[in-house]
């Protein structure tokens, strides 16, 4: 079996930053940067009081605290899914208008040491709802329908999930 070569890192333009200068583990850091999520024709969450979870090769991941959420979009779903550097994490659908977006959040009630700050605070996956914006830039879906990172222009790859990018 061949090992598949490690990716090149794209150029990093001004105002950009290259996941592949992201630690492993991963980091914690707050934003004030607006953060929203867009389901049914409406923003259904929104903060300038979030956390970003910084890995190699990945776009951010970002959370949101609950509270940023409208009241009645979030519902329990089933089964729970682990982390290997926060924890157990609990799924949420999302609501809103009539429009159900399953599975589309998650949390770690009770996370590793080092990630207690987003103790109950949600993240969402890009690809399930209408669409996610930070200050105003729509998101694009991390790749591979696995992973829940957020890339905009502010970040640069390869990022993990792209078709190859099993074995990074």
């Amino acid at each position: 079996m061949r090992a598949r070569p490690w990716p090149q890192p794209d150029p990093v333009g001004p105002g950009q930053e290259s996941v592949w200068d992201y630690p492993r583990p991963p980091r914690l850091e707050t934003t004030t940067a607006l953060l929203e999520v867009w389901l049914g024709g409406a923003v259904v969450a929104s903060t300038r009081d979030g956390w970003r979870v910084l890995e190699t090769s990945h776009p951010p991941t970002y959370y949101l605290p609950h509270e940023a959420f409208a009241p009645g979009v979030l519902r329990p779903a089933e089964g729970s899914s682990y982390c290997e550097w926060k924890g157990r994490a609990a799924h949420y659908d999302l609501l809103s208008d009539g429009v159900v977006a399953p599975r589309a959040a998650w949390t770690y009630p009770q996370p590793t040491p080092g990630f207690e700050p987003i103790a109950h605070a949600l993240a969402v996956m890009p690809a399930l709802v209408e669409r996610c914006t930070v200050d105003g830039e729509t998101v694009v879906p991390q790749a591979g329908g696995f992973y829940g990172g957020w890339v905009t222009s502010r970040v640069v790859g390869p990022f993990k999930g792209e078709p190859g990018s099993m074995g990074w």
